[in-house]
Order: C-alpha cells, then structure tokens, then sequence
C-alpha cells in the first residue's frame, strides 16, 4: 500500500470474528477487543466485521479472529465452514494474520473425530488432526514459545491434537496437557496463523501474540508497521498492567 494512502488517513485494520455466535463461549470475544484497543494505541483504526453461518463473506479482511465452541457448535458451522475452505486457505497462504482457538483451530486441521466415531471434516488450512477423548483436558497453562515467550492460558477440551510436519508448535508446555496428553506441546503455527486451544482470553495475558497480529496485518496492507509514538506514562502503565497479569497467571495452581 502507498504511503500516500496512510498519510491520507486511512489507517484502518479490518478484523474479522469468524462465527461469533456459535464459536465464542469461553471469553473468545476479549481477543477482538484487545486487538481492537492495541491498534487504538498505535494509531490505527479497527473496523470489527461479524461472519457467521449463511452471512456474505467481507471481501476485505486484514486479520481473522476464531474463537472456541462446544461440538454442537462445531456441527451447526461444519457445511458452511467447508463452503469457505477455499477462500481461507487462500487468505492465510497470502500471510492474512489469523487467531484461531480450540474449536476452530480443531476445524482449522484435517478432521476431528469425536470420541463416538464421529468424523467432522476440517478445511485442511493446518497440517493437524484431532480425535475426541473421554478425558476432559482442564486447567491453567504455562508454556513457553521461542516467538512469543511464556504464554499463559486456560484449556478446556477433550480433544487430543497432533500435528503434521506442515506445521510447527507454537509452545511447549511446562504446566497444563495443551494439544494432547503425549507430546507436550500446545497450539500451532503456520505462516501468520496462530492456532491454540487457550482461552481466558488468550490475548490480554499475552500482548506479545496481539502485537505480532497486528503488526502482520498493518504490514501486510500498508507495506509497513508505524505506530503512533505513545505517552511515556501511558507505555509504562501499559507494561506494568500485562506483567501484573502475567504473572498472577503464572501463579495459578493447575
């Protein structure tokens, strides 16, 4: 994008919940608004669009937010997910930043097979496959990525995902299950898609994933990132709140 667009003005982000109302009911919502009020603080504007089964897909997405469901949810979606398989692949091989939490990162893969032979087909955008377990995977998460540091999380889910070598963990677990039982890592990373299964929500304890988001989709449209130059105050309240926060997460028993 020319610099004669962004000294124009527009400076808008355009962020894209993806199933709101079938797939957001562990506080997935609060990834939207850290992003939104993170793009606030570095001089951008976020237009939040809503997509949900039989809506018109937006033709301009900068950033795409999925959040977690319970498997009824994940079937009322399933055809109209499929029906968009293209279209998302195609967004997240342009390097679209997305953020996709347990339940549609389960979608996101190859398949989920519920613990009842249940087979939900998957869109195929990450290299991964999950089959449903009669154990429920419950508690605080601390794991540490390379990328992002210590992440912080809760999990909730009886699903137990592998990943394929297409993909890469996006942390290993310290405390907490994460993706399965075995393998000791949680979430996974694909180009600018960040998939995990840790709610909370997941982005005001881990600014540094929010950041990267952001930062992807601003250069990705803009050609590159310019934040507006915050008040000195205002950046080192800012620190000290998300370190507050980390490390109250940090101290919590599994």
């Amino acid at each position: 994008m020319s610099e004669d667009r962004i000294a124009a003005g527009n400076r808008s982000i355009n962020i894209l919940q993806l199933y709101p109302r079938e797939m957001n009911i562990y506080g997935d919502w609060g990834n939207v608004l850290v992003l939104k009020q993170r793009l606030k603080w570095n001089g951008y504007t976020a237009n939040v669009l809503e997509y949900n089964v039989g809506d018109d897909f937006p033709a301009d997405v900068d950033l795409l937010v999925g959040g977690g469901g319970q498997d009824s949810g994940q079937v009322v979606i399933q055809e109209d997910l499929q029906s968009l398989a293209p279209t998302l692949r195609a967004l997240a091989e342009d390097d679209v930043p997305m953020l996709a939490i347990c339940g549609l990162y389960q979608l996101f893969g190859r398949f989920f097979k519920t613990h009842t032979g249940t087979v939900i087909p998957g869109i195929g955008l990450l290299d991964l496959e999950t089959h449903g377990g009669t154990e429920r995977l419950i508690g605080n998460v601390l794991s540490v990525s390379e990328e992002f540091g210590e992440i912080h999380g809760y999990e909730n889910h009886s699903g137990q995902t592998f990943l394929g070598p297409g993909v890469k963990p996006l942390a290993e677990v310290r405390k907490g299950e994460g993706n399965n039982s075995k393998d000791n890592y949680e979430g996974a990373r694909y180009r600018n898609v960040v998939a995990s299964y840790l709610h909370g929500s997941l982005l005001p304890k881990n600014p540094a994933i929010a950041d990267f988001l952001i930062q992807q989709a601003v250069t990705r449209k803009f050609g590159s990132f310019e934040p507006a130059p915050p008040s000195p105050g205002d950046l080192d309240e800012l620190a000290r709140l998300s370190e507050l926060a980390r490390q109250h997460a940090g101290q919590r028993p599994r």
